[in-house]
């Protein structure tokens, strides 16, 4: 083991992408990695390593306990600017949810959302059927339209309940 713990090195990179972002006007590419991070940690899950390529993680306890999820991450500087997607969703692996989360300008999440295959097939499906898309691609804003919020920086974790999804 090295003489820094992950939980030092992840808060560490958060501060650095933050300034370089500032600095430079350019991302760096540590999105995915503070995100599984961030998810496994909010969410009581086990990352996988070396990802077997369908999923990243799998869930420890309660109702995600032997789930196996995919985690996307997104740093949203604009919340103005729309068009945002999803990384490729790999739907020709095995896997059972995709997990979205959140990022602020600093690098700190704000929000988790999450979709079950079945409700992620069904809406890849009809978007394949109305225009030309390619199969696994999807907007933000169409994947907080499926999903249930499952985790807020004002909340935190949310448990399974009736939840209305206003798309915020």
């Amino acid at each position: 083991m090295g003489i820094y713990e992950v939980d030092t090195l992840i808060e560490q990179t958060r501060l650095l992408a933050a300034e370089y972002r500032r600095t430079t006007g350019k991302p760096l590419p540590v999105t995915t990695e503070i995100a599984n991070y961030d998810a496994a940690r909010l969410l009581d899950l086990e990352l996988i390593s070396p990802p077997p390529g369908g999923y990243d993680a799998v869930g420890k306890s309660g109702e995600r306990e032997g789930l196996r999820y995919q985690i996307k991450g997104r740093a949203i500087f604009d919340e103005k600017r729309g068009g945002q997607r999803l990384g490729q969703l790999k739907v020709d692996k095995e896997w059972d949810a995709i997990l979205l989360v959140l990022l602020n300008e600093d690098y700190q999440p704000f929000s988790i959302y999450e979709a079950s295959r079945d409700e992620l097939d069904e809406s890849l499906d009809e978007s394949l059927q109305s225009r030309r898309s390619n199969r696994g691609a999807m907007s933000i804003a169409r994947f907080k339209n499926i999903s249930r919020l499952v985790w807020s920086e004002a909340e935190g974790e949310i448990e399974d309940r009736l939840w209305e999804n206003s798309g915020n």
